[in-house]
């Protein structure tokens, strides 16, 4: 195992304690704090292997409507070999900032190795979609962007105590891991770069 995936994988183990500890999140999905540029050290062995026991993986379903009225569903997690889903709101100055590089990190890979789906957690479906598509032609983001519905936030938005908030998922749809905060595009590349290692 590569020492970016010791990293996340600790980073996890220690944001799950955290998390047991406080109440405030109420979903399934466990998510840990931003990786910080300076936070490439050497996990201790004892969190390395802890982090390494093996877990019953965490799979979703869920079905919603993309900006372009197109249906998406956790079929689309099939499409490639990773995916991350990042959750982001239109008055979150973070969520913006980072999207660019988002739209970058989208535009270098193949979709059959690397996607990355963007929901929008504070505009529901059938609500007026102009700000949105607004936002995501200034940024650049030009990746799928799913709008919140019942659906979606009971199998993610539930999970998210606040934005942005990154999820990723392999080929086969289980969950790997989560991010609370923006992170600058080449730590995205880092982590995508070595979770595509494991896969």
């Amino acid at each position: 195992m590569n020492k970016l995936r010791k990293i996340f994988l600790s980073l996890l183990v220690l944001s799950l304690a955290l998390l047991y500890g406080c109440a405030g999140n109420s979903g399934e999905l466990p998510v840990e704090p931003a990786p910080k540029p300076d936070a490439a050290s050497e996990p201790s062995s004892s969190e390395a292997s802890s982090s390494e026991e093996e877990s019953t993986p965490i799979f979703i379903t869920f079905e919603g409507t993309d900006l372009e009225g197109n249906t998406v569903s956790q079929d689309i997690f099939s499409q490639s070999k990773l995916t991350m889903v990042n959750v982001w709101a239109t008055y979150c100055n973070p969520c913006l900032n980072e999207m660019p590089g988002l739209g970058e990190l989208a535009s270098e890979y193949d979709r059959s190795e690397f996607q990355l789906i963007g929901i929008v957690s504070d505009v529901s479906e059938g609500e007026d979609q102009t700000l949105v598509k607004s936002l995501v032609q200034e940024t650049g983001a030009a990746y799928p962007h799913l709008l919140a519905n019942d659906s979606i936030g009971q199998a993610i938005l539930s999970s998210v105590s606040g934005v942005p908030t990154t999820f990723f998922f392999d080929g086969e749809g289980a969950y790997l891991g989560g991010v609370v905060g923006s992170a600058e595009k080449s730590t995205w590349e880092e982590i995508v770069h070595g979770l595509l290692e494991e896969q």
